[in-house]
């Protein structure tokens, strides 16, 4: 027997339906906020994802699904979404008749990493991404959406870290302090933080091994080294939080795996998961647009893991199931032919039907309409084609009526609809 590749997970029927209703939310929420949404491929050129990403991120050094086409160019499965949404603001010029786009997608990415709960090599992301908007009133709206959407999903133990990664102003003097205390702990770090330390020494804050995180407990904060417009833009964040009611925390260790992240950026934490871990996170790339080709234009954005966010929605898979609001007991080749041809007018015209294609008892179609939580059954067999007229079920109310055969389908549709 083939089973899944290790890291890949099927999404079955049961679980499904919370996924939906999570879409669903997400859909309805970005709209009513102006966002749209977009739709990107699953594969780029390499090239799109080494610039943007970082050639020093685990991402592109260790996790990306990188191979060459017949052609012999290098491509990639996206294993994140803002590159490719950015690609597809420039190379469609979305930005002629307004920079200003709110852009939303739904889909899948790819990372070779070790797989475990929660964690898959093949995951799926909610973005949003606003381009255009040099305020740090956008990032406060992101944030805002965010928690926003989680209430709506009963998702406990909700917290907004925030922090800021400075600019091309004020980071290298950060970078000039972080490296000095780097290079004083440089023994306790591990591979992949020596290696990085003098290349991209911010990456080293985001590293999760215990002897790097132990080593780096007395590490310089960059709130600490902010210019003063980075300074006012961080003060503006957390007073429009504030104003709005969304409780955060300042949290200076925070910093995001992506090289092209700057200033504002920002976490959602639960503890739902058990131990305290993100669920979402995000923040400004003021300058990647320009760096991928573009305008010098500014943009802010978010991913959410979806994996990880169905687990702990409070909503639950229950109940979400659909049930039929009629099932076809047929008996009898002629009263299946009957009852399939209205289940088909039916289910054409809105109706969510369901009955038995194949030779049952009445017995065990009935059985089959109570597992499946039909509201309605409709009954037809010898009987009922003498008397041209099928009988109707209220499966609650165990109330029976009997409705012609001539227009059946319109008569049942009429008489569903007024319930």
């Amino acid at each position: 027997m083939i089973q899944l590749i290790r890291g890949f997970k099927d999404i079955l029927p049961g679980e499904i339906e919370l996924w939906q209703r999570i879409e669903a939310e997400a859909k309805s929420l970005f709209e009513a906020f102006g966002f749209r949404e977009i739709r990107i491929p699953i594969m780029e050129k390499t090239e799109l994802f080494k610039r943007s990403i970082g050639e020093e991120t685990d991402i592109v050094e260790k996790e990306m699904y990188t191979f060459a086409d017949r052609g012999g160019e290098m491509v990639t499965l996206r294993p994140e979404a803002t590159a490719s949404i950015v690609r597809a603001y420039i190379q469609h010029k979305l930005y002629a008749a307004d920079p200003v786009q709110r852009l939303y997608m739904i889909g899948p990415m790819f990372r070779r990493e070790r797989p475990q709960k929660g964690r898959y090599r093949q995951f799926t992301q909610i973005d949003a991404e606003i381009f255009g908007v040099a305020s740090p009133l956008a990032d406060a709206q992101l944030i805002f959406l965010l928690v926003t959407l989680f209430a709506r999903l009963k998702v406990a133990d909700v917290e907004a870290h925030v922090n800021s990664l400075g600019c091309p102003a004020c980071r290298p003097d950060f970078r000039a302090a972080l490296q000095a205390m780097l290079t004083s702990v440089g023994g306790s770090l591990c591979a992949d933080c020596s290696r990085r330390r003098e290349r991209n020494p911010l990456r080293v804050l985001d590293c999760k091994v215990p002897s790097c995180r132990a080593a780096l407990a007395g590490a310089p904060s960059i709130l600490d080294h902010l210019c003063r417009e980075c300074r006012r833009d961080f003060d503006e964040l957390q007073a429009a939080l504030s104003g709005l009611g969304v409780g955060y925390r300042v949290n200076p260790r925070l910093v995001r795996g992506l090289d092209y992240y700057t200033r504002a950026t920002f976490e959602i934490q639960t503890g739902a998961l058990g131990a305290q871990s993100a669920v979402a996170g995000g923040g400004r790339y003021d300058k990647l647009v320009k760096e991928l080709g573009g305008p010098d234009l500014p943009a802010t954005g978010f991913a959410i893991g979806f994996d990880r966010l169905a687990e702990i929605a409070g909503v639950g898979a229950a109940g979400l199931q659909p049930r039929p609001d009629l099932f076809l007991a047929a008996l009898g080749p002629e009263s299946r032919s009957l009852a399939f041809d209205w289940a088909c007018r039916l289910g054409r015209d809105g109706v969510r039907v369901e009955m038995e294609l194949g030779e049952k008892s009445l017995k065990s179609q009935m059985k089959t309409a109570d597992r499946l939580g039909a509201a309605h059954v409709l009954m037809v067999g010898e009987t009922e084609l003498n008397d041209r007229a099928a009988l109707l079920r209220n499966m609650q109310t165990k109330e029976q009526i009997r409705v012609p055969f001539e227009g059946l389908a319109e008569r049942i549709k009429t008489l569903l609809d007024a319930r």
